[in-house]
């Protein structure tokens, strides 16, 4: 692909809502070019600081005829939302672009720090961004969350590095060259993309192959990283990886010790919201791999020995949920009661022979207090429950899990 960005005045996101895409409009104006864009749901944190930015967004249902841009940029979801769209901007000769494809446009002007793996790269894209702060080195920042540091998904910065989280999803990574590029770790996922966890492993292969420096065995770093704010042994794995990115770079141990301790984590990765009225500690988290979860519910466990766990989970496609059917009953065994949501569909058609329902019965059979119902059912569920200072309460699941809380607890 060669495109002049300098030609490039005025950029059209279609689902600009989704939480990197939006980054990257912020991004794109944050370089003087202006940017708009299309997104169907009208709620929303990510919509807030769009608002915040002055960028203007259209919504779906007042939607007539595609605007006029010098390019256009869609969230992969849209491939599938709004095909038609998608035609329509290919129709005009411009150039049309996937979000990851589009910021590794926007990427070569920087070195590019580039966190890639299974799990583990939101948060360590995230402590990465932390240290060079601390560091003075002023990077650039595009993350799958909202950094509590910076209080958003994206900084600008006027340092040459620019630190992004590259997912593995269908390849993504694959549009950067980095100057370092990290792994977190391999395990299988997004089968509805690869073939296999030999497929996987191809693919990040070709992704060390474009990076500069590379970070694949961080065990020695294991030792050095400090007590944490955020708990989790998987946390400090990907404080490791953060360390080995602040060890290529030169940066002092005492700046990049300084910044780890005091890294306050990001927005749905194992995130504290608050505690209720009545003593309850509520958490939300954005697992959705049997891994994640299981990681997830055993530093819930360390930190909360004696208290009662109670996780509401919505299952995140229903390739994934088939595929790992077995993984996702056993990696409730740390929890107490669990309730499970409808499967979040995102990109895919229905799949009549996999269901919350099935899980719940699953997860019931090997023991455990397990319920299926409606986003309507469970919150009337838990509007009607009285949770104490014995409990703890964690949603969890890559959708929309954290409006049960929002909706049936107050928060202190």
């Amino acid at each position: 692909m060669d495109i002049d960005l300098s030609q490039i005045k005025k950029v059209f996101f279609i689902g600009i809502g989704g939480i990197g895409i939006s980054a990257l409009a912020k991004m794109v104006k944050a370089q003087g070019i202006e940017a708009f864009g299309l997104n169907d749901e009208e709620t929303g944190k990510t919509l807030d600081t769009l608002k915040d930015e002055d960028i203007e967004v259209i919504f779906l249902k007042d939607f007539v005829d595609l605007p006029e841009a010098d390019m256009y940029v869609y969230s992969d979801a849209w491939i599938y939302r709004g095909p038609e769209i998608l035609e329509s901007a290919r129709a005009t000769g411009k150039p049309v672009l996937s979000y990851f494809e589009a910021l590794g446009e926007f990427a070569k002007k920087y070195k590019v720090i580039a966190i890639s793996g299974t799990h583990g790269k939101t948060t360590t894209t995230a402590m990465v961004a932390d240290i060079l702060i601390e560091a003075g080195l002023d990077p650039t920042v595009v993350v799958g969350s909202f950094v509590k540091k910076f209080g958003s998904n994206f900084r600008k910065g006027d340092g040459k590095y620019l630190v992004v989280e590259a997912d593995e999803f269908n390849r993504h990574m694959l549009y950067f060259h980095p100057y370092i590029g990290a792994i977190t770790n391999m395990e299988a996922d997004h089968l509805d993309v690869y073939k296999d966890l030999a497929d996987i492993q191809n693919a990040f292969d070709q992704f060390l192959t474009q990076s500069e420096n590379k970070i694949t065995d961080y065990s020695k770093y294991l030792d050095k990283v400090p007590k944490l704010l955020i708990p989790g042994e998987h946390n400090r794995k990907n404080g490791a990886v953060a360390l080995a990115v602040a060890d290529i770079l030169g940066i002092d141990e005492y700046v990049t010790q300084k910044a780890l301790s005091n890294f306050a984590g990001t927005w749905r990765r194992l995130e504290k919201r608050g505690v209720t009225e009545s003593g309850t500690i509520v958490y939300d988290d954005y697992a959705h791999h049997p891994t994640e979860v299981q990681a997830s519910l055993q530093a819930l466990r360390e930190l909360y020995p004696n208290k009662k766990i109670t996780v509401v989970f919505q299952p995140h496609l229903y390739s994934r949920t088939k595929a790992f059917f077995d993984d996702f009953v056993k990696s409730f065994d740390k929890a107490d009661q669990v309730y499970f949501l409808p499967i979040y569909f995102a990109r895919e058609a229905p799949d009549p022979t996999v269901s919350s329902a099935k899980l719940a019965e699953a997860v019931k059979n090997r023991g455990k207090d397990a319920i299926s119902g409606s986003f309507k059912e469970i919150i009337t569920h838990f509007k009607g429950v009285t949770l104490d200072e014995n409990d703890v309460f964690v949603t969890m699941g890559a959708g929309e899990a954290y409006k049960v809380s929002d909706e049936t607890l107050k928060f202190v």
